[in-house]
């Protein structure tokens, strides 16, 4: 990237993490969901997913219903299997994975189950949607380990004073 905004971005996510709360605590909401969908493209344009990772090595999305129903269809598990070798209840009642890194990443940051993934992982780092302005917590925590994330929370503070 041209203007190094991906330079040292993990250092610079935790440096400004209380300048994000305050953030994030007083943008307008409309302005900001206007630009995000242009953020969103322009960090997955700098950011290959594939390189990082880091999504799928430390952190579990939640397995909805339908998620363990497709997916154990795909691996020909009944749902109790399915549930009974990867997940786990979290504190908020929701299915987890039970290890980390996920289950279904491979050595090369590739997805064994991509197509059918669950639906957190394919709206994940929901940089483009109103849970990145809206859920406030969510948005701090992904933007220290992700780097789409950063990219999105770094312009949006400079295109929405």
């Amino acid at each position: 990237m041209a203007d190094g905004l991906l330079i040292n971005w993990e250092k610079q996510s935790l440096a400004h993490a209380k300048a994000y709360k305050a953030y994030l605590q007083r943008v307008n909401k409309n302005q900001a969901l206007k630009v995000l969908p242009a953020l969103h493209e322009e960090a997955f344009e700098q950011v290959d997913c594939l390189t990082c990772a880091n999504c799928c090595k430390n952190y579990s999305p939640r397995f909805k219903t339908p998620d363990i129903k497709r997916i154990s269809k795909v691996l020909g598990l009944r749902e109790s299997v399915f549930i009974d070798t990867y997940l786990d209840i979290d504190t908020e009642g929701d299915y987890v994975l039970k290890t980390k890194p996920c289950p279904f990443l491979g050595a090369d940051n590739h997805c064994s189950i991509y197509e059918d993934r669950p639906s957190d992982c394919r709206r994940f780092p929901y940089t483009d949607e109103d849970v990145f302005v809206k859920r406030q917590a969510l948005t701090l925590k992904n933007t220290s380990f992700c780097p789409a994330a950063y990219v999105v929370m770094e312009r949006l503070m400079q295109e929405i004073k």
